[in-house]
């Protein structure tokens, strides 16, 4: 609740220091802490991203005020961000820790319709989506002041428990830019919090050829919902893997072929096991131990970026991203292990063949 008082003024250090502990306490509690990290001067850089910080400095109700948290998002005092459908749960570090839920109405079905009619064929695929490599036509409608997916000032309600009366004061600016600065890594989060459903922006007739010329991994991918690939995991890699379980078998009964003399089978029955024993525990390790710098050079290596190479593998974007900044060797699902050994294989060149495929 805010009081009648300005608290002291807290130096930036002290007050990171603080923030820093505190969320360290959440996270032994077992919070799932989501900082705002923002690196250089820009706040967001991608079409969805820059899209929604313009869309809310447009607004005169609030150019005037937003600009107060563009120096708290940047010196990383929005320590957890958490976008929800129809609302935003943040932490900001000040004076003292300051709690910030924004509440966003959901697009009504009457706009959501006119955009996707609008957009019908025009969205080729999940990826030009994501990217914003969208047609002018596509990029004005959904960016509408009055009909597009951003919501305006009237759709959205928020409160901080600091002692400041302005209506919208600094910490909840810095969580506004910093919805912004998620949306360059996570543009699916917008569709979330607007309560509607990305895979209908999607060409039919794209789905229908991306199946049709998908290979494996890239097929599985365009088979499962869209929902799915914003979640947590694939799953329908398991088929996959069973494969070469079989060739082994295979190579097993050929074993009973050496009976024919007794001195020498025993000795080449005992080489043949030694030697296919050992190196398969060996090449399973190296294959399913993969860490948060293996991940990111694999990454780095096709030059893409977390939400082209979370499609590639059949993740989310925040999977790769948490990945990424673990320690130690990451504890994955059997699905993404088998997709990332399968994608390890790949050139830079068939890597962003089969993305483009997808």
């Amino acid at each position: 609740m805010r009081g009648d008082y300005w608290s002291p003024y807290v130096p930036l250090a002290v007050r990171r220091a603080k923030a820093k502990k505190k969320m360290l306490q959440l996270q032994k509690k077992g919070r799932k802490i989501m900082p705002v990290e923002i690196e250089g001067r820009k706040i967001a850089k991608t079409f969805w991203g820059a899209g929604w910080c313009n869309h809310l400095e447009s607004f005169g109700d609030y150019a005037n005020r937003i600009p107060r948290g563009r120096s708290y998002v940047r010196n990383g005092s929005v320590c957890h961000l958490d976008i929800h459908k129809g609302k935003v749960d943040a932490m900001v570090s000040g004076s003292s820790i300051y709690k910030i839920n924004i509440r966003i109405k959901p697009l009504v079905s009457k706009a959501w319709t006119q955009v996707k009619n609008k957009c019908a064929g025009q969205v080729g695929s999940l990826l030009e989506l994501l990217q914003g490599k969208l047609s002018e036509r596509v990029m004005t409608v959904v960016t509408d002041k009055k009909t597009g997916l951003f919501p305006s000032p009237r759709e959205i309600d928020f409160d901080c428990n600091c002692p400041d009366y302005a209506v919208m004061c600094k910490h909840i600016a810095a969580v506004l830019y910093g919805v912004g600065a998620r949306l360059d890594t996570q543009p699916e989060l917008l569709f979330k919090l607007r309560g509607v459903d990305h895979q209908e922006l999607i060409s039919e007739d794209a789905g229908i050829a991306t199946i049709g010329k998908s290979r494996g991994r890239g097929r599985r991918i365009a088979s499962d919902s869209l929902a799915d690939v914003f979640g947590i995991e694939m799953s329908e890699s398991t088929p996959k893997a069973k494969r070469p379980a079989k060739k082994k078998v295979v190579k097993k009964k050929t074993k009973p072929a050496a009976k024919k003399s007794p001195r020498h089978s025993t000795k080449t029955v005992k080489k043949k096991t030694s030697a296919g024993k050992n190196p398969s525990p060996r090449v399973k390790k190296a294959e399913l131990e993969f860490t948060a710098k293996s991940l990111t050079t694999l990454r780095k290596r096709f030059a893409m970026s977390p939400i082209e190479f979370g499609l590639l593998v059949g993740v989310s974007t925040l999977s790769i991203t948490n990945w990424e900044k673990k320690k130690g060797i990451l504890n994955l699902r059997k699905s993404s292990r088998e997709a990332l050994r399968a994608v390890n294989q790949l050139s830079k060149h068939a890597a962003w063949e089969e993305l483009t495929n997808l």
